[in-house]
């Protein structure tokens, strides 16, 4: 493997190792940006409060870096030690300074010819442990690199690009083990989520998302359906050290909108897993949408939070989950606990006592088409959510609508498309959004700020009372995450679509977002 050019910039930064005590305490560390939840309740806030309502106003750009090539850059950056870590599309990654914005190191390898994926190259960044970084190839590769200098360490094969697998997701570091999932479920693959040995590459556990026949849930499956059965892990879990419990969310089955050739509820897709860290065996599962045939995956980023719900204080995951409802679980057993549409249903007439979907006939794709809601992407899809401790609130984007679904026929062939489906905009409706937050002990919604077409960049909450977001027209936004009122807005230039970070830099805090090819980092400057 060939390493890219290195910049010409003489490497005067050192990251510092980043021990398994930093990421334990990452909260606890506003300076940093450790990995890509920020903690390992996935929070995606900062306890900085030097930016604030009062001063948001004067926000202003301190530096940009542009990533050629690297377009759309759907990252979360790392940040520790001076330093800025991200990763972009087509197998891109860098360092940057933080005083200026350059780049100290450039990674990259080519795309090998034949990688199919159902939407780009993408990648959603980093994880870290000790002196390595580790990302995912989109050829279905793990990589580990020194991050001193971007070379790599080494790489192991998580599976075959050949038969449709690929990898996009932010890793997680769990104790010494790389955390992986993977994607494909358009291709007619077999889900998973795998553990690697950090040091060596070596993996140690696999759990596959599809049961095979005489596996726990494999009844739920018929004849060889769930060779072919979906279940692709694509956006990064959270992990409780605690319960020593790693919670993933799983997409869709396969194929997504014909469940004629799956009968059955399709278990373990469209699902919450809980998995022991250290064996990858089952803990407990929850299926948000049994035997989905609308695409809706269930990878939405599941959050940590401690709630009080009926006057008894419970230790809960919630998720707003693709399907249109917000859910608080249980996260010691996966009971259900909440679960709340945020926007338009009509698949469902609500859950039953033990928390299964009442589903509404007729709702099902169709070969002339049925009107279903919410839409293919989802009410919330897989961008970045935050909850903020200051304000008690669970905060995401939304679509707000509905599209025809079809159901079309197809035979299987290894690699290729395997959806059986197709969709298309209801007539003279307008693509409409929201930004939202809701009361996660309640499933109520507390505010909600309409956006002229649909948001597409992640969250992020402060403790000066903010929350930062972007849109696909390229405006990075400040609300007050109280009331959702705007209070500061910069056209950066391109779509935002991955997570905001914040952190502190030399005494003062910034906010960086990734934009398009760009990422670009704000603070206040001095009076």
């Amino acid at each position: 493997m060939k390493l890219l050019a290195l910049s010409a910039i003489p490497i005067l930064l050192i990251a510092a190792d980043v021990t398994t005590q930093r990421l334990a305490t990452s909260q606890d560390d506003p300076a940093s940006w450790l990995m890509y939840g920020k903690n390992y309740g996935a929070w995606r806030f900062s306890s900085l409060k030097q930016m604030d309502t009062g001063n948001i106003a004067r926000l202003t750009p301190q530096w940009i870096f542009q990533a050629a090539g690297a377009a759309p850059i759907e990252a979360t950056p790392l940040v520790f030690d001076g330093l800025m870590f991200f990763t972009g599309s087509a197998n891109h990654a860098y360092a940057l300074d933080l005083a200026t914005g350059k780049a100290l190191w450039h990674y990259g390898r080519p795309v090998p010819k034949g990688v199919q994926g159902c939407c780009g190259s993408v990648n959603r960044g980093f994880a870290a442990l000790g002196g390595k970084l580790f990302k995912v190839n989109f050829e279905a590769k793990l990589v580990a690199l020194d991050s001193k200098n971007g070379e790599p360490l080494w790489e192991t094969t998580v599976d075959d690009f050949n038969a449709g697998f690929s990898t996009t997701a932010a890793p997680l570091v769990v104790k010494n083990q790389v955390i992986v999932g993977i994607a494909g479920a358009e291709f007619g693959t077999r889900g998973f989520i795998d553990s690697y040995d950090a040091d060596t590459g070596k993996r140690l556990w696999r759990f596959h998302t599809v049961p095979a026949p005489g596996e726990p849930g494999g009844d739920t499956w018929t004849n060889d359906a769930w060779k072919r059965g979906g279940g692709s892990t694509w956006i990064t879990g959270s992990y409780d050290p605690e319960l020593n419990l790693i919670y993933w969310g799983t997409g869709n089955p396969g194929p997504d909108m014909n469940g004629d050739v799956r009968p059955g509820d399709n278990l373990y897709t469209c699902s919450m897993v809980a998995l022991d860290a250290d064996t990858g065996q089952l803990k407990w599962h929850y299926q948000f949408t049994p035997h989905d045939v609308h695409d809706w995956d269930a990878t939405e980023d599941p959050v940590l939070v401690d709630l009080t719900i009926g006057g008894k204080k419970v230790k809960a995951l919630i998720q707003a989950n693709r399907n249109g409802f917000a859910y608080a679980l249980d996260r010691t057993n996966g009971k259900v606990l909440i679960a709340k549409p945020y926007t338009k249903v009509t698949w469902t007439s609500g859950m039953d006592k033990t928390g299964r979907p009442v589903i509404v006939p007729g709702q099902e794709p169709s070969e002339q088409g049925t009107v279903s809601c919410p839409g293919l992407g989802g009410g919330h899809n897989w961008q970045p959510t935050s909850y903020s401790p200051l304000t008690g609130l669970f905060y995401f984007g939304t679509t707000d609508g509905c599209q025809i679904y079809y159901k079309t026929g197809q035979q299987y062939v290894k690699g290729l498309w395997y959806q059986l489906s197709t969709t298309e905009p209801v007539p003279k409706s307008t693509g409409a959004g929201s930004v939202i937050a809701i009361d996660p002990s309640t499933g109520e919604t507390k505010w909600r700020f309409e956006t002229v077409g649909t948001p597409s960049g992640g969250m992020l909450t402060t403790a000066g009372g903010l929350l930062f977001t972007g849109d696909r027209h390229g405006f990075f936004i400040a609300f007050d995450a109280r009331t959702g009122k705007p209070l500061w807005k910069f056209q950066a230039g391109g779509p935002i679509v991955g997570g905001p970070v914040s952190y502190s830099f030399q005494g003062k805090q910034y906010v960086a977002v990734a934009a398009g090819s760009s990422v670009i980092a704000f603070a206040i400057p001095a009076k």
